[in-house]
């Protein structure tokens, strides 16, 4: 994971996030305790891959808002309707350094809904002017922050004053 070792918090969190889905539980239940494990492992092994991601692909953040916390990995997007307080897997990001934009200060939500999407590659479109546009994170920071947002794992660099 470039120089991110695996720790064994980071394990424990996930497996114990796996074993507590509603899902797991009732197979459990049931005596499919084999089947139940089978599918921890996976969903484990799905999320790492995700924190994997995060550590690696260009402009990851995570994201969390009045409707719930997101993790944008380029093309693929992880969210929940629960705060990122109740979303394990993107705490465990952001404490690993994945940047951090916390809307849920922002008071002006036509301005927020407004704001170009994060390109997802790390390319920027060469056409700014239609509503489909794309920009770098850090101009993304840039323009939310400017709306109230809270940065942490700010990726941008710092000013010396």
């Amino acid at each position: 994971m470039k120089g991110i070792p695996m720790q064994t918090g980071v394990l424990r969190v996930l497996r114990a996030t796996a074993a507590s889905w509603w899902r797991h539980k009732e197979l459990r239940r049931t005596g499919q305790t084999g089947r139940a494990q089978q599918l921890e492992r996976e969903t484990v092994l799905r999320d790492l891959g995700y924190l994997k991601q995060a550590a690696l692909l260009p402009n990851v953040h995570v994201i969390c808002g009045e409707g719930g916390a997101f993790i944008h990995l380029g093309w693929t997007t992880v969210s929940t309707l629960a705060p990122i307080e109740r979303f394990p897997l993107a705490t465990l990001a952001v404490a690993r350094g994945t940047p951090f934009i916390d809307l849920r200060s922002v008071a002006d939500v036509i301005a927020f809904a407004n704001l170009p999407r994060v390109a997802r590659d790390g390319s920027l479109d060469p056409d700014h002017s239609d509503a489909g546009r794309s920009v770098s994170l850090i101009g993304y920071i840039d323009m939310v922050e400017g709306l109230g947002a809270r940065i942490l794992n700010d990726p941008r660099p710092r000013q010396s004053t």
